[in-house]
């Protein structure tokens, strides 16, 4: 007898978006840590340092995720390297997140008006002085709206990792389904729950950008 969906599905289901919540903060730390890196490289002024960064991003960006996910799951291996479809999935976010981030971050660090680069010049600060004290923070509060934004394509990016095995909330719904044959009430839960986690972070994101609007109108 074919079981019928119900309270235990949705336990599985919710175990399943714990996994794609962790999953995501764990792209979202290292692909951050890495964007910031490649940012900076961006805006060095080292051409061979901003050559290499501008190459990586725009490989990675030119490569579908789902193919950086096969590359890291069934490559590495091929080399002697096993790994498990979580580490599979960490790895791969967190190449496509830092070039993603780090392309945004390296725009909003040269949106800070040139008078502040001059002006920084002008107090005989270092290079790195500069970066640190007077434009990294003012880059940081125009980059915070879009990033927290991008969080949710982190999110939703997460489904792909179901296609290497590892049990996110896109693969439970699949298992699920597989067990139930029941495909209308089972992804229409997991969409529901992409949801409570998508909208909470598109939220704040727009009120983060109407806050830095109306700071921009005063100044």
């Amino acid at each position: 007898m074919t079981p019928t969906f119900g309270l235990i599905h949705i336990q599985f289901l919710l175990q399943g978006a714990v996994l794609t919540l962790g999953l995501s903060l764990c792209a979202f730390i290292g692909g951050g840590l890495m964007g910031l890196g490649i940012a900076l490289c961006r805006v060095s002024a080292n051409p061979a340092l901003r050559g290499v960064s501008s190459f990586y991003i725009q490989m990675v960006q030119g490569v579908p995720l789902l193919v950086i996910m096969f590359a890291g799951y069934f490559g590495l291996p091929a080399m002697g390297l096993s790994v498990s479809p979580l580490v599979a999935a960490i790895l791969s976010m967190t190449i496509w997140v830092g070039a993603y981030l780090g392309e945004f971050w390296r725009g909003s660090i040269q949106a800070v008006p040139k008078a502040q680069w001059e002006a920084a010049e002008c107090l005989a600060l270092s290079r790195l002085q500069r970066m640190y004290h007077v434009i990294i923070p003012q880059a940081v509060r125009n980059a915070t709206p879009g990033t927290v934004g991008f969080m949710v394509q982190i999110v939703k990016n997460t489904s792909l990792a179901s296609a290497v095995g590892f049990v996110e909330l896109t693969r439970a719904g699949q298992l699920i389904n597989n067990s139930t044959f029941q495909p209308f009430i089972t992804f229409s839960v997991v969409a529901l729950v992409y949801f409570a986690l998508c909208y909470p972070l598109s939220a704040i994101s727009h009120k983060l950008e109407s806050r830095l609007a109306r700071g921009m109108r005063t100044v």
